[in-house]
């Protein structure tokens, strides 16, 4: 492993990786907030009203 890190210069490395890793995180906030269900800055639509549900009648054993 020792090799490795004297082949690269792992300051070149780590800040590559970094740069990458803040690339695709702004990625995913974007991708994520120009759908309608996970964007939050909009706010969050209003609950849509459900059907009650009414059982008559009793149960037997």
């Amino acid at each position: 492993m020792w090799r490795i890190w004297q082949t690269f210069n792992p300051q070149r490395i780590l800040s590559a990786l970094a740069v990458f890793l803040f690339t695709l995180a702004i990625l995913i906030h974007f991708i994520l907030l120009s759908t309608s269900r996970y964007n939050w800055l909009d706010g969050a639509e209003p609950a849509k009203p459900t059907a009650a549900l009414t059982v008559s009648g009793s149960a037997s054993a």
